[in-house]
């Protein structure tokens, strides 16, 4: 095994629960094997029923700090919004005109506007999220008409992958 690897490996693991530490001999990858063992021991713990009862309990814990209650709670409606399809079937991937006319943007339409906005600009107004690059989590909310909303055929994680990558990677449709 190359030294660069041992090397890398070693520090994998603590010293003070590294076998090969206190062991009368080396065994290379160790640590590897041991990382690995451990990594498949946690994900396997937080699909079983305790592993479940401890996440529902990490997340009542965060839904009662208050400044990130508000965080916290608006990127889990966020994702759970986008994950999952809607029941209509409708795409929620957009292209918009922002910042201005004639430069486009990639959004997530989340639902039509029915409130007092779209009352006071007597328009049928849809909110759509513009995430920014590289961080999708923060961006923009904008109201657009309706009629100027372009829908595209994309999956949520292959525009996800467009914003994050900077538009380096493109969807395969």
């Amino acid at each position: 095994m190359p030294l660069f690897i041992i090397k890398l490996s070693e520090k994998l693991i603590p010293k003070g629960i590294n076998p090969n530490n206190y062991l009368p001999f080396d065994i290379p990858g160790l640590e590897i094997l041991i990382a690995l063992v451990l990594i498949t021991f946690v994900g396997w713990l937080s699909l079983s029923f305790l592993g479940k009862k401890f996440f529902e309990l990490f997340n009542r814990i965060l839904k009662k700090i208050p400044i990130l209650r508000t965080i916290y709670s608006a990127i889990v409606q966020m994702t759970e919004t986008f994950s999952n399809k809607d029941q209509n079937d409708k795409k929620s991937v957009v292209l918009v005109e922002y910042p201005r006319k004639g430069v486009w943007a990639v959004g997530f339409a989340t639902k039509e506007n029915k409130g007092e906005m779209a009352e006071k600009t007597n328009k049928k107004l849809i909110n759509v999220f513009v995430p920014t690059t590289p961080n999708p989590t923060s961006g923009f909310l904008l109201m657009f008409p309706i009629e100027e909303v372009i829908y595209l055929n994309m999956t949520f994680e292959e525009a996800s992958k467009f914003i994050v990558s900077a538009g380096t990677s493109t969807s395969k449709s």
